[in-house]
């Protein structure tokens, strides 16, 4: 029967090829059809022509984060300030709280806008990666939104309330507005870390509900130690912005009390950058230890493989900013008090090259970019002499001496002007200045120990040595300074107003150097996830998995940078306005307003009776 159907087809081929086109043809528009009908895969990546999406997030992005961290750090201070204020009954302090606040208002609405377009180029170029996180982060995502709302209608109270609660209860009320205030911000901060810490050290995500993941994933090993760092990073980036704009002022103001009032608060403003950065190192080794605990490859990758030489960048703008900040108190010893400037010459002088030494030290590279010849005269890429220097046991020494020696110079500054009348001023000198030398003393010994020691016993025991030993030395000289002072006689009075221009450019500086560190050390910690959106979970597929190179990563800090200079100068510009709205003179006795004309005849004193 078979070869019986296959004759007749056979016989009939022509009919039948001739149905068979016509029914494939009739069936082209259904197939069609069926072929737009069929959904694609799920988009994963989307680009932008020219610029690329990953740079335009990675600007956008950074923006967000230094706008974030000044507008965390600064109610801090702002309402510590306040405090002050309000139970010492200084009103100096609640002027420079207000001010400060000011600040925070012209920023807020700022930082918001950059979250939002943040948001929006993250759901529309890495829709794959933001579902991924949605799904982890879901409950957090509307902790969030409602932290948020809280912290904008308290900012908006404090604000607007301050001066309608001045007095009694109402003051005690806007005090407390201030502690919700930072306590909003410090939830706001620690909740978005743990979305960023979880893309460098995911942890295991066992079966549960949504909570439980949500929070098995918040609770990775960086979390804490981000929080930490990123918490002190916005005091100091917040102290040196406000002290920037106390420069600023300063050198554009006239009047004399101006002068003397924006003089004060650039102090106070780098005291609160200079207390800051004295405590960010310790932080920034609790985190790099934590990074290595978790993988030594990222840690490898971040300290000894092509970001290494970032931390050579890191070490000239930290001790540039050093540098900033002490010339800042040296300037004060000699134009605040008169008469100081012989005593402490010296002192001031030994502290800089103090200094410039242990930046030298600390700038110096492990292996050297040579060429093949000077690295066979080298006999290999480290320097015969020079790259003893370039190891984590120097560093971390000549580190820790810089911070000793710029808390020195605070206590220097703190001291200068005053003579001391306890009888026990002679003791607790003798003690100040035994325990100062001995910690210096034992901090190099410890650096040049760890030389001869395994690299575990130098991490583990002598670089955490090291920092208890600074930290003792701030919290036993703090306190007894403090308390010699205290009775202390005052031989020379602070004279505010008569710092030098210079004096508000280096606090100018200062802030483009936090500016700059904040940005190089946002890129370290991305890059150190190499081709990683989440670290061993999640790959990056798209054109853009692979770490940029140091120059177009250094011109996209740079171009950052600038942008978010160009961004604070224009909420300055715009927190001034009504400064200079209220300082414009209004009508005087006798002075009739612009557009009225003056009665011919009348004498001034007249027309106003009239």
């Amino acid at each position: 029967m078979v070869q019986r159907a296959l004759r007749a087809v056979g016989s009939h081929g022509e009919w039948l090829a001739g149905l068979l086109l016509m029914a494939g043809w009739l069936a082209l528009p259904s197939v069609g059809i069926a072929a737009e009908g069929t959904t694609a895969g799920p988009t994963e990546y989307r680009d932008i022509p020219y610029v690329g999406s990953r740079n335009l997030v990675w600007i956008v992005a950074q923006l967000h984060l230094l706008l974030a961290g000044f507008v965390l750090g600064v109610p801090m201070f702002a309402w510590l300030c306040e405090v002050i204020a309000w139970r010492g009954g200084e009103k100096r302090y609640d002027k420079l709280a207000k001010e400060f606040t000011k600040l925070l208002t012209s920023a807020y609405s700022t930082t918001a806008l950059f979250g939002g377009i943040l948001l929006f180029l993250l759901v529309a170029f890495y829709p794959k990666l933001m579902n991924y996180l949605t799904d982890v982060f879901f409950p957090s995502f509307l902790l969030y939104c409602l932290l948020f709302l809280l912290e904008t209608a308290t900012l908006y109270l404090y604000w607007y309330g301050w001066d309608a609660m001045q007095d009694g209860r109402k003051k005690t009320l806007h005090v407390f507005l201030g502690f919700l205030l930072n306590f909003f911000a410090l939830f706001i901060m620690i909740i978005p870390n743990a979305w960023a810490t979880f893309q460098s050290s995911p942890v295991v995500l066992a079966d549960g509900t949504a909570f439980e993941r949500a929070w098995a994933a918040t609770w990775n090993p960086t979390w804490w130690p981000i929080n930490i760092h990123r918490l002190i990073a916005n005091v100091v980036l917040g102290g040196y912005i406000c002290g920037a704009y106390a420069g600023v002022r300063y050198l554009s103001v006239k009047s004399p009390e101006e002068r003397e009032h924006y003089d004060w608060m650039g102090y106070v403003g780098n005291f609160i950058g200079v207390f800051g950065l004295l405590a960010l190192p310790f932080a920034g080794y609790w985190l790099m230890r934590e990074i290595y605990q978790y993988n030594q490859q990222m840690g490898i990758t971040l300290m000894g493989g092509f970001l290494s030489w970032l931390f050579i960048l890191q070490a000239m703008l930290i001790g540039v900013l050093f540098l900033g900040s002490n010339y800042y108190f040296w300037l004060g010893i000699t134009y605040r008090i008169p008469g100081s400037e012989s005593k402490y010459r010296r002192a001031m002088l030994m502290m800089l090259v103090s200094l410039l030494l242990c930046l030298a030290v600390w700038m110096t590279p492990h292996s050297l970019v040579a060429s093949i010849e000077e690295a066979q005269k080298m006999g290999g890429a480290h320097h015969p002499l020079l790259g003893v220097l370039g190891v984590m046991s120097a560093k971390m020494t000549v580190s820790n001496l810089m911070i000793l020696i710029t808390f020195m110079s605070f206590v220097m500054y703190w001291r200068a002007g005053k003579q001391d009348t306890a009888g026990w001023a002679k003791l607790a000198k003798a003690v100040m200045g035994a325990v100062l030398v001995l910690a210096s003393l034992a901090v190099i010994v410890l650096g040049v120990w760890g030389y001869f020691v395994p690299a575990i016993v130098r991490i583990n025991y002598f670089s955490t040595s090291q920092v208890l030993i600074v930290i003792f030395v701030i919290l036993t000289i703090t306190p007894l300074t403090a308390l010699l002072l205290k009775s202390a006689k005052t031989t020379t009075e602070m004279v505010w107003g008569s710092m030098p221009p210079r004096a508000g450019y280096s606090l100018v500086l200062n802030a483009i150097m936090v500016i700059l560190l904040m940005t190089l050390m946002g890129y370290a910690r991305s890059s150190s996830r190499v081709h990683w959106h989440v670290y061993g979970v999640m790959r990056d597929t798209s054109p853009y998995a692979y770490s940029p190179a140091l120059g177009s990563a250094s011109f996209i800090m740079a171009f950052c940078t600038f942008s978010f200079c160009l961004i604070v100068a224009f909420i300055f510009w715009v927190a001034t306005m009504g400064d200079k709205s209220k300082a414009a003179p209004g009508p005087g006795k006798g002075e009739l307003p612009h557009g009225i004309p003056a009665m011919a005849g009348g004498a001034p004193e007249e027309q106003s009776q009239r």
